[in-house]
């Protein structure tokens, strides 16, 4: 998020987009657009105190265990007190919605989507299901468990969609439109979170040995079952 800031945007992030398949002047508005996003985020400090996954920290009262999720961010700290049998979810358990779980320009190659099934396997494990949960958008809720279990079949669907897809070798962005509304296509926020999604079931595909990529004469990469 922080290399989102008011320089120009950097070849990387171009070709990035260009490797999806994106059009001329999809990449011209990203280029437009580029720092948009930065400008929304407060300098980090220059020093910190890192949180580590299973850290045990005092808050008033009350012992609060860290458990560390990944997915939606590279590391988000979760805070579990089992005397309140309370966790602080942030944005790794929603009641509604599932975080965006993306592959950026800045690390093309990550698997954002094993880290974020690791972390419901750790979050079963690790907090009862009886436990209130305080998540970053929307109501507090119950039902840990069975919210967990709705988030990785949602991305199992995702990933079989994905692959079903990919009898014939596809861009990213043909797999763009043929999964999402016109309406997300349209907008290129909505575009850039679309396209880090899909990439995300790409990687963690080809990570499994179960997709073969390959770049076209339009310096675009094509995807399909190996």
């Amino acid at each position: 998020m922080l290399a989102d800031t008011g320089r120009e945007a950097p070849v990387d992030g171009v070709r990035f987009y260009r490797r999806a398949g994106w059009s001329d002047t999809e990449v011209d508005e990203y280029r437009t657009r580029f720092g948009d996003f930065g400008k929304m985020i407060h300098p980090l400090p220059d020093s910190f105190v890192r949180l580590t996954d299973g850290q045990m920290l005092r808050i008033g009262d009350q012992e609060w265990e860290v458990i560390v999720g990944t997915g939606h961010s590279p590391e988000h700290a979760c805070f579990y007190s089992r005397e309140l049998d309370l966790l602080i979810s942030g944005d790794q358990v929603l009641p509604r919605i599932s975080s965006n779980t993306s592959v950026y320009a800045t690390e093309p190659h990550a698997n954002p989507l094993q880290g974020w099934l690791d972390s419901i396997d750790r979050l079963m494990q690790r907090v009862p299901g009886s436990a209130l949960i305080l998540p970053a958008h929307n109501e507090p809720f119950h039902g840990l468990h069975l919210r967990l279990e709705q988030l990785r079949a949602s991305t199992v669907r995702g990933t079989d969609r994905v692959r079903q897809q990919l009898a014939q070798p596809l861009r990213v962005i043909d797999l763009v439109r043929a999964l999402y509304r016109s309406s997300i296509v349209a907008e290129q926020m909505h575009l850039n979170l679309a396209t880090g999604e899909t990439l995300a079931h790409l990687n963690y595909l080809d990570q499994r040995g179960e997709i073969v990529s390959a770049e076209d004469e339009d310096g675009a990469m094509r995807y399909r079952l190996a």
